[in-house]
């Protein structure tokens, strides 16, 4: 007669995650890592060529991780999910001048944390901007090409993030006029090329969709965009 096969013992219950439990100070929304820019500019508008890329380099894990560190790992800071799609109309607004009450970040927050109870709510999103001395708009974080035909070009990477505090109870926003005003002082004076955003021309995505394998691109993506979270949570993570 075959035996039975002994039967499985249990697995013990894990322990619940101490980011996920209890007090909550900080609850950590980030919404910057699925789309990656891929630009290209010549000489005049029509040899501009502009592309978005799905990526998965976990820039969202890595918000929170920095986020974590600057507090010293404190268990009060809580990650925070959403909905996929809950940030769309943040992003693509029906109206550029004036934003439907819906499409605002408080409300857009306010309807994702019905119940997790944070005293204070740090965002983390991406936004369009123009690079220094010229009219080229930079979409988010990604990189560009910039040149002369084949021949004379130069590639760089950028990562606009912008961070935004929201009460926990009110929903109303935090402002922070002058956070970290030193310290973008200071990179803005600098004398030499930022080295974490010049990019070999090797490395330039060809056609933008090579993008989401190139791990040198990625590394280099998630270094520049560390040293961005980096010079500028401080200022929005200390007590009033």
């Amino acid at each position: 007669m075959a035996k039975k096969p002994a039967p499985k013992a249990k697995s013990a219950a894990k322990p619940p995650i101490a980011a996920d439990s209890g007090p909550c100070r900080l609850g950590v929304i980030s919404v910057i890592g699925e789309r990656y820019s891929v630009q290209k500019f010549g000489v005049t508008v029509f040899e501009n060529e502009a592309s978005e890329v799905p990526i998965d380099w976990g820039l969202d894990d890595l918000v929170f991780a920095r986020v974590r560190a600057a507090t010293g790992n404190d268990p009060t800071v809580r990650r925070i999910a959403y909905p996929k799609g809950a940030f769309e109309p943040f992003y693509n607004p029906k109206t550029i001048l004036i934003r439907d009450p819906g499409e605002r970040l408080p409300v857009i927050v306010r309807s994702i944390t019905a119940n997790a109870n944070c005293d204070r709510y740090l965002v983390a999103t991406t936004f369009k901007g123009e690079l220094a001395g010229t009219r080229m708009m930079l979409n988010g974080i990604g990189t560009y090409n910039q040149g002369l035909g084949n021949l004379i070009r130069h590639s760089h990477l950028f990562a606009n993030i912008s961070i935004t505090l929201i009460d926990g109870r009110s929903y109303e926003q935090i402002n922070r006029p002058f956070v970290n005003f030193g310290a973008n002082l200071a990179a803005g004076l600098r004398l030499t090329e930022d080295p974490l955003t010049k990019l070999d021309n090797s490395l330039f995505p060809e056609p933008p969709a090579a993008a989401p394998s190139n791990a040198a691109l990625r590394e280099r993506t998630r270094a520049l965009v560390a040293d961005r979270l980096d010079r500028g949570l401080p200022g929005y993570l200390k007590e009033d």
